[in-house]
């Protein structure tokens, strides 16, 4: 009889979050969210150029920032950009809204006279059509668990959501209610 090798641990990718001034042409990136394979989260408020006036008052309902709160708390473009690099240099970076983050990341960098030093994936290449199937569901829950009240840049979200998936676990074997709440991506309040 063959003994079989236990099965390979799923090992977190990194996951990166973004909210926005709107939708559409003219909208920029407003907060950027990360946690890294180990669970190690960063998360900053970004200062608009003052070229970036698009604003959208149902984005803001949405999630919550308010285009004063950016330029009180928010961090320079440069810094962000830097930032981003210096952790996520050589990875690839997963997101679950590619067409709009790609294009929100490229303004960032732009702005700051740079170029990304990491690659900028879409999530749903790690699923398969069951899996992302499951996607809302299990990311639902997941927020439930961690008494999100609002929709921030929430990287650890989209990455237990995936590794919920990955795993096979349909409801939670543990309790996020002892995670803080910055565990969770959220910054500037």
């Amino acid at each position: 009889m063959a003994v079989l090798a236990p099965a390979a641990p799923v090992v977190a990718p990194t996951i990166l979050d973004l909210e926005a001034s709107g939708f559409g042409r003219g909208s920029y990136p407003i907060e950027i969210g990360f946690v890294e394979a180990t669970g190690l989260p960063f998360c900053s408020l970004i200062q608009p150029a003052p070229e970036w006036e698009h604003w959208d008052e149902q984005a803001e309902q949405l999630h919550g920032i308010s285009r004063e709160l950016l330029l009180r708390h928010g961090r320079p473009r440069e810094w962000v950009a830097q930032e981003l690099n210096r952790r996520l240099a050589g990875q690839t970076v997963y997101c679950d809204s590619w067409g709009h983050d790609y294009s929100w990341l490229s303004k960032l960098f732009e702005s700051a006279g740079c170029l990304p030093r990491f690659k900028l994936e879409d999530l749903r290449r790690l699923l398969s059509e069951e899996e992302a199937g499951r996607w809302s569901a299990v990311q639902t829950q997941v927020r439930d668990e961690a008494r999100l009240r609002r929709h921030r840049a929430s990287a650890k979200v989209l990455q237990m959501t995936l590794m919920r998936i990955k795993q096979g676990v349909d409801r939670a074997t543990t309790t996020l209610g002892d995670r803080r709440r910055e565990d969770f991506g959220h910054c500037g309040e």
